[in-house]
Order: structure tokens, then C-alpha cells, then sequence
């Protein structure tokens, strides 16, 4: 067995000190990949970082993120819940009253998508100028195809006889 290389087949973690992404588990059952999926999708990171300040109800939430539905959101909250990142307290009322909170594993990894999101807003200005200059150069890109496919077009038409010319006339009928 060569050094680093872990016993537990399958174990998904980096096998060295290389944090190369080429290094990394690409399997589509690895946990690792399973995990940054669950955490890294749209409804996860907005409810991660609406309950960073308090805990919050089903309805509260739903009615903070716009877009989601309710089935996505019970989905989100349960994945969450699975993960450990968020914790479900049902209060014993009529009708039950539930609250959700982050936990202190959830908490940690809010100060990690909060630094997405600063990431985010300092770069937002320059993703938008790399969209335009991308979007005029794929336009340019088209129109030239488009030119260019209409020009060999032409230069067939124009090689090809037409329909009544001699050359067809001279045929065996």
C-alpha cells in the first residue's frame, strides 16, 4: 500500500497534503461531494443565512425567500436537519408551533457563505462587464457564422446549374 493512501476503500477524503481539486473524490457517491451539493444549493445557503440571527418558523422562512415553495422548503429544512447543520423544535401548542435555528455546526458554516457572499458583492461589478464582453463576442461569433454559412450558400447556388439552363435540357428523358 503506498504512503497516504488510506485502507477504507471507501473513505472519499484527500489521501495527501495536495489540495489540488484533481486530488479530490469525483465520485458522484462520494460523501464529501454529497455534502457540498446539499450545502452549496440555492434554498440551503438562503436558509442557512436567514437563520444566522434567530430562529425562525416555517411560514417566516417561506415568506423571506421569494421563489421557493413550500414542498422545496420542508425539503431543504429536513436535508438540513439530517446534516446537522439545522435543528427542528416543535413546541407543544394548539396548532404545534415549530421553530428552526441553526446549530453550531450551521453557525460555523455561515461565516463561510458569508464570505461568499462579501466574495460576491466586491466582484460583482466585473462578473457583470465579463457577462457583456462574452455576450458581444458570442453575438460577433454568430453573426460571422451566419455570414459565412450565407456566402458558401451563395457560391453553391451559383455553382450549381439552374433548373432550365442546357447543360440539364441535353438529358435522356
Amino acid at each position: 500500500m503506498e504512503d497516504g493512501t488510506f485502507k477504507s476503500l471507501g473513505y472519499c477524503g484527500d489521501t495527501g497534503v495536495d489540495e489540488d481539486v484533481l486530488q479530490w473524490d469525483q465520485r458522484a457517491d462520494c460523501e464529501v461531494r454529497q455534502i457540498l451539493d446539499r450545502v452549496a444549493d440555492k434554498w440551503s445557503l438562503l436558509v442557512i443565512a436567514l437563520l444566522d440571527k434567530r430562529s425562525l418558523r416555517f411560514t417566516e422562512l417561506r415568506r423571506a425567500i421569494d421563489g421557493v415553495s413550500q414542498r422545496m422548503l420542508a425539503r431543504t429544512l429536513r436535508h438540513l436537519e439530517r446534516d446537522g447543520l439545522v435543528s427542528r423544535t416543535v413546541h407543544p401548542t394548539v396548532p404545534p408551533r415549530v421553530d428552526y435555528a441553526l446549530t453550531p455546526m450551521g453557525a460555523t458554516l455561515h461565516a463561510t457563505i458569508h464570505a461568499l457572499v462579501v466574495w460576491t458583492e466586491e466582484h460583482q461589478n466585473a462578473i457583470a462587464a465579463a457577462r457583456a464582453a462574452y455576450d458581444r463576442r458570442a453575438a460577433a461569433e454568430r453573426e460571422a457564422a451566419e455570414r459565412e454559412e450565407a456566402e458558401r450558400a451563395a457560391i453553391a447556388r451559383a455553382a450549381l446549374p439552374a433548373s432550365g439552363s442546357p447543360a440539364l435540357s441535353g438529358q435522356v428523358r
